[in-house]
Order: structure tokens, then sequence, then C-alpha cells
């Protein structure tokens, strides 16, 4: 019932900037606390950024400063820009959704629904 579809994914250079967006269905978006992470090959997925549904948001270290969630409520779509890219920002990139929360979570289980994810690659 629920479906969060991310979108933006590619290849960027060194330095460049993408703009990931994660469309959903089947939820109540107003409501829902909504997330950004990632997962390198090997490694552990990891918190990028959150917003609440009082548009709270939170930043993991990785790339604070570097990047900026949002969301459209009207078009039921959040956003994540992401600027001065590094090849190590290269990841799939995995939008997340739980419902009621008031501040958002770091960790994977605070998120009931997931998308497919979106491929983002930093070319040196």
């Amino acid at each position: 019932q629920v479906q969060l579809v991310e979108s933006g994914g590619g290849l960027v250079q060194t330095g460049g900037s993408l703009t990931l967006s994660c469309a959903a269905s089947g939820l109540a978006f107003t409501r829902a606390a909504l997330a950004w992470f990632r997962q390198a090959p090997g490694k552990e997925r990891e918190f990028v950024s959150g917003i609440s549904g009082i548009s709270v948001t939170r930043y993991g270290d990785s790339m604070k400063g570097r990047a900026t969630i949002s969301r459209d409520n009207a078009k039921n779509t959040v956003y994540l820009q992401m600027n001065s890219l590094k090849p190590g920002d290269t990841a799939i990139y995995y939008c997340a959704a739980g419902d009621g929360a008031l501040t958002p979570g770091q960790r994977k289980e605070s998120y009931d629904y997931w998308g497919q994810g979106t491929q983002v690659t930093v070319s040196s």
C-alpha cells in the first residue's frame, strides 16, 4: 500500500550537485517523518538526513553542511539537495518513512517504509 519511489540519482563529478526526489503514495504524508539513508558496498546503511511531520530537520555527520532536506506536502514529495559532492558520497540513496514521529530518528529501525533506492556515483 505504501510506496516510496526515489529519483534523481546519477553520475556527477567531484564538487557537483544533485537533488534527489522521493514520491510517496499510500501514506499520511503530512504527518510522516521522512528520511534519507545511504549505503555503499560493504558498508552499513547510514543516516543522511531526516525531516519530521512538523518540519524539524536533522543531519548526519557525513553530509552536514552539504545537504538540505525539504518536503512539499502538496506533491507528497521529499527532496535531498546535495552539494560539493565527493567520491565518498557514492552510494545507493534510500528514502524512508515512518508514521507519527515528532522528530526524525537516525536509526533505520525508526522507519517502517523504504524505497528501492537510487544510485549516486561521484567520480574523482
